[in-house]
């Protein structure tokens, strides 16, 4: 029997082939993915889990019974079905009456095909996706396992890769579609991922909300049927994120076996768990193939994104550090995938569209005070942009707000010494805009239909290339005379009238994923002409908060919604898959501007440090006692940044139906470990309480500083008591012994900051 193996320089990634017996496993001693392909060449998936050791053939995986009414492949076999095989990417009208992972309409109307298997070969590394965003990995750090499947009858060719990286329980996976037969065909459906798993004994946690309270967990347990979330928007959403997790029942943050799944896109996706009634799970993800159709004429391919799927046994936590390293190392782009981010200020709270040179300068300069790096004008500086109703599309500067520029302006910021950054919103444009004078047919719209509008915006269509050479020009104009290091990139409407008028009407069905790659292509194309912009992702907050995103843009604005309290929420849903160098965090204005709510800087401050730290605010408005603890919290973040940029996220207590919320971050060599520790409504004469830490050196000796009320401050305790005991975080109001009480007295939307140094 021929095996032929591939191993990286340090023998953690690996692909062991067994050629005769056309069995494939990926191992890296995390995870196990097995695969083999049966008699009537078809590839199935026998395993896919914590490591196991190889062995020549695990066949007898393969279970093969008779079912009644069970559609068979192989006449006068009545145990083989397609129906009750775990198959890698399935097609349906084969037998198999699940949901396919790919459809194709041939000429004659048939969207029959069968796939069966060609051949293989191993890639040093990761190979890019063209035109798409996804995971990189370097040859002594992943490998990829390309397989391809051939349907013989129509020429139409699947090469499915596989990537299994060094240190990482995460694979990732993507199909690539090519026509290599006589006829034209559609691609109506093309899955990324497809993964059938013996049982459905799991817990599903999906996390929804609307625009302001994004990313909250949901779970539930599967039952037969399809549990599906999707987008429709043509943007990822505030209401669905491209993420969820499988778990077995009871597991916590700590323990338990879990399954997460990322889609590294930004449009119209899916993502759903099949169960059969032989308790199968089907778990798929790929873009949302309702108003999909993609024509591909002979010689032609299409490339799926990219989704991720993960296999950990130590409970939530394990998942989501997974993921956090993945899109740390593989998927936000160098230099700033390890780089701690400015301390910035963003005028718009303080301003809204009522601003002129000199007001933004002494707003910069209150900010220069407080030890602010960089400054950032948000939206009105442009075109006729007096409100939400003009403007948009014309990115030149309003020479009434800004006589001299933004070129004057930004040599005022940093002549101060601080960086200079500016809003966009390149995707959208206003009826009253020379843009739409000039060009009402680059607005997106469906012919003799009405035209909806969200935010007086219309969006323009990314499909064009011409849009997007327009817009490109418009914002490389601007980055190019003016002194501009960042970039926040808005966008505050959804798709509506989806129509490509560049197009006939057998492409319609391509033109939401179009306008996902033209988005894709104007944001490359910036980054390669000025490579060190960073650009801070926004859709109304956070309704484009997905890996795709993140790709392009190291951070995302994390939501609209800047209340502390509901903040707590946001980000630590968000932690699950995202970690929180990636998360958008201001402190802002109160009352606060979405809820009403009045909350303590310090605790805005608390909150903010665990995200790309900033302020949204007119500093000059603060009493000197809120500007004091401003200027503290920047000291502190500049001290902290990289351990709060790189370090390992903890989730401690969660805020969803609480009255308390906890979180910490463990730097790199464990010797530095920062605790947020949250009061959300006070619970008068409560008990004592303690948090138990996690991911410190059990041997060493902690000295523990806070910022707020402790009895243990200044006190010294190992990591193995820390983990084990826990840190005493009691929060004591009995409401009659005041500052008597030696815990300290606390209060509504109250937080503290624990700094635990190793000696």
């Amino acid at each position: 029997m021929a095996t032929r193996k591939r191993e990286s320089q340090d023998q953690d990634a690996r692909v062991i082939v067994h050629d005769e017996d056309g069995q494939f496993h990926l191992t890296n001693g995390l995870i196990s993915y097995i695969m083999k392909v049966d008699g009537e060449g078809k590839l199935l998936n026998l395993y896919f889990g914590q490591a196991v050791a190889d062995r020549e053939s695990f066949a007898h995986l393969i279970e093969l019974q008779h079912r009644p009414t069970a559609t068979c492949r192989i006449e006068g076999d009545m145990t083989y079905s397609l129906e009750h095989l775990r198959q890698e990417y399935p097609e349906y009208g084969t037998g198999d009456y699940r949901q396919p992972a790919i459809s194709v309409r041939q000429e004659n109307g048939s969207t029959l095909t069968d796939l069966q298997y060609l051949d293989y070969e191993t890639i040093e590394g990761k190979p890019e996706l063209e035109g798409l965003p996804a995971t990189r990995a370097g040859e002594d750090e992943a490998t990829t396992l390309r397989i391809i499947l051939r349907d013989g009858l129509t020429g139409l060719k699947v090469a499915l890769n596989y990537t299994i990286f060094d240190g990482s329980p995460i694979l990732a996976r993507s199909a690539r579609i090519i026509n290599e037969g006589n006829q034209h065909l559609v691609v109506e459906r093309a899955m990324s991922l497809s993964l059938d798993m013996p049982d459905s004994d799991y817990d599903m946690t999906i996390f929804s909300g609307a625009w302001a309270r994004e990313r909250h967990p949901h779970t539930h347990h599967l039952h037969e049927g399809i549990q599906e979330i999707s987008s429709l928007r043509n943007a990822s959403g505030h209401f669905l994120n491209p993420t969820a997790i499988l778990s077995r029942p009871g597991t916590n943050e700590t323990m338990g076996e879990t399954m997460g799944i990322g889609f590294v896109y930004s449009g119209n996706f899916d993502l759903h768990a099949e169960v059969d009634t032989y308790r199968v799970t089907r778990i798929q993800t790929g873009i949302n193939d309702a108003n999909f159709a993609w024509r591909l004429a002979p010689g032609q391919d299409f490339q799926t994104p990219e989704a991720l799927v993960s296999c950990t046994t130590g409970g939530y936590q394990a998942m989501s550090q997974a993921f956090h390293a993945m899109v740390r190392d593989h998927l936000i782009r160098s230099p700033w995938n390890k780089r701690a981010r400015p301390v910035l200020i963003n005028n718009w709270e303080a301003t809204y569209f009522d601003f002129n040179e000199d007001r933004l300068v002494s707003i910069a300069s209150k900010a220069k005070e407080a030890g602010i790096e960089l400054f950032v004008l948000d939206d009105g500086w442009f075109g006729s942009r007096n409100g939400d109703t003009a403007g948009l599309g014309d990115w030149i500067p309003n020479k009434e707000r800004l006589p001299r520029g933004l070129t004057g302006l930004a040599k005022r910021i940093n002549d101060m010494g601080m960086k200079f950054g500016l809003w966009f919103e390149p995707e959208t444009v206003n009826k009253d805009s020379d843009l739409y004078r000039a060009h009402p047919d680059w607005a997106i719209h469906t012919p003799d239909r009405h035209m909806n509008h969200g935010r007086n915006e219309f969006l323009l269509d990314f499909s064009n290339p011409d849009v997007v050479e327009n817009i490109y020009r418009q914002m490389h104009h601007i980055l190019s005379t003016a002194n501009i290091s960042y970039i926040k990139w808005d966008m505050n409407r959804f798709v509506s009238e989806g129509f490509d008028t560049t197009r006939g009407p057998q492409s319609q069905g391509e033109f939401h994923h179009r306008y996902i790659l033209g988005v894709y292509d104007l944001l490359q194309r910036l980054l390669d002409a000025f490579p060190d912009l960073l650009i801070e992702g926004c859709a109304s907050g956070g309704g484009r908060f997905d890996m795709g995103m993140l790709y392009y843009t190291p951070q995302i604005w994390c939501s609209d919604d800047t209340d502390a309290v509901e903040r707590m929420k946001i980000q630590y849903g968000t932690s699950f898959f995202y970690p929180p160098s990636a998360m958008g965090a201001h402190v802002s204005i109160v009352p606060n501007h979405q809820t009403g709510r009045v909350t303590p800087i310090r605790t805005r401050g608390n909150v903010a440090l665990f995200g790309t730290f900033g302020y949204e605010l007119d500093l000059g408005t603060l009493s000197e006692e809120d500007m004091e603890e401003v200027h503290r919290q920047v000291a502190f973040y500049k001290e902290h940044r990289q351990v709060l940029a790189t370090g390992s996220f903890y989730r401690l207590r969660a805020p969803y139906g609480n009255h308390r919320c906890a979180w910490m971050v463990v730097s790199e060599d464990r010797r530095t470990v920062i605790i947020g520790d949250y009061t959300i409504l006070l619970e008068p004469n409560g008990p004592y309480t303690s948090l138990k830490l996690q991911g410190l050196d059990p041997q060493a000796d902690y000295r523990i500083t806070c910022t707020g009320p402790s009895t243990i401050q200044g006190l010294t305790l190992r990591g193995d008591e820390l983990m084990r005991v826990g840190m005493v975080d009691s929060d004591a109001a009995s409401g009659e012994m005041g500052g008597v009480n030696p815990l300290g007295s606390t209060k509504d939307f109250d937080s503290r900051l624990f700094v635990l140094q190793a000696d």
